[in-house]
């Protein structure tokens, strides 16, 4: 992903939005995987495909194997693949603004438009999509494995800086990207905006300009040791506890035969939240540990609902 950003920020690179496009579909794919081992403890044929083989006598196999590419190498998730397997298989909560998003950027690389500055408002739809596509990685990334990357200054240089519309070539768009700038653009007035924490696309204004009003905000970024720090900090605790409430009662309706999430189940559920091995809750005021807290589990409890459940076969 910062391969994608550094490049799209490049002042003179012709190619910048099919670049960040194909860089930033590669980073998806590999960080979706990377929650799906997440929760299967690093278990590498979680992410793997599998396909029956045909017999001596023309008749599928009931065996699953490997599938395998034209170079034997054993063939994983695609991007949407690995989405939907989140959501629907561990129960993982990501917003369907970030499928849109995904889907949208996917279309950008898909078609591999050459934009050469002929397009400018194609290159700023595609600006918006993708600044909408980093702020969800972002999001996500942090919240998935504790990482905060804002060190990396992730952000799309705005286009004023890249070359002002005005300077551009004012040649008209061709019929293949006047009917991918009217997709992208139907799909973005669809948005509903139901989380603010997440978007298809984001549009964007930015403007500096000299003040004299003395209640005007002042801004600088310096290195100046004796500058009021200002940082964020998160405890990184998904390594040993990466499920939450809503994929733990998933996991354990896809593991047992038996499971009812019931009355039972809190029963069982409640005192293990107390046992550091089992769980670790986060409240909103870490040092008092007061306020609504949210629990975390760690892969472990399954040991406990072992002996209360029966598992499938």
């Amino acid at each position: 992903m910062l391969a994608a950003v550094e490049i799209y920020n490049k002042p003179n690179f012709a190619y910048r939005e099919e670049s960040f496009a194909i860089l930033a579909i590669n980073a998806w794919e590999l960080i979706l995987k990377a929650r799906i081992l997440q929760l299967e403890n690093n278990r590498l044929s979680s992410i793997l495909l599998y396909e029956k083989r045909r017999k001596a006598d023309g008749e599928l196999s009931d065996k699953l194997y490997r599938k395998r590419n034209r170079s034997g190498t054993h063939l994983s998730l695609g991007l949407f693949q690995a989405f939907d397997r989140l959501v629907s298989e561990y129960g993982d909560t990501i917003p369907n603004a970030v499928r849109e998003n995904l889907e949208l950027v996917t279309e950008i690389r898909d078609n591999a438009v050459h934009f050469l500055n002929k397009g400018f408002d194609l290159g700023k739809t595609v600006q918006e999509i993708g600044t909408a596509n980093l702020r969800n990685y972002m999001t996500l990334i942090r919240r998935w494995f504790g990482i905060d990357v804002a060190a990396y200054n992730f952000f799309l240089m705005p286009l004023a800086f890249v070359g002002h519309p005005s300077e551009a070539s004012l040649a008209n768009l061709n019929s293949e990207e006047r009917k991918l700038l009217q997709f992208l653009s139907d799909r973005i007035s669809a948005e509903t905006g139901a989380d603010q924490d997440y978007s298809v696309a984001l549009r964007m204004d930015v403007k500096f300009s000299r003040s004299k009003d003395a209640t005007a905000e002042h801004v600088a970024v310096t290195n100046d040791p004796n500058a009021t720090p200002i940082t964020l900090s998160e405890e990184d605790i998904r390594e040993r506890y990466p499920w939450d409430y809503a994929i733990l009662t998933t996991r354990l309706k896809r593991r047992y035969s038996d499971f009812v999430q019931n009355h039972t189940y809190h029963q069982i559920r409640k005192p293990l939240e107390d046992d550091d091995r089992y769980c670790k809750k986060r409240y909103l005021d870490p040092a008092a540990k007061k306020g609504v807290a949210k629990c975390f589990y760690s892969p472990r409890i399954l040991d406990c609902f072992d002996e209360q459940y029966t598992k499938k076969i």
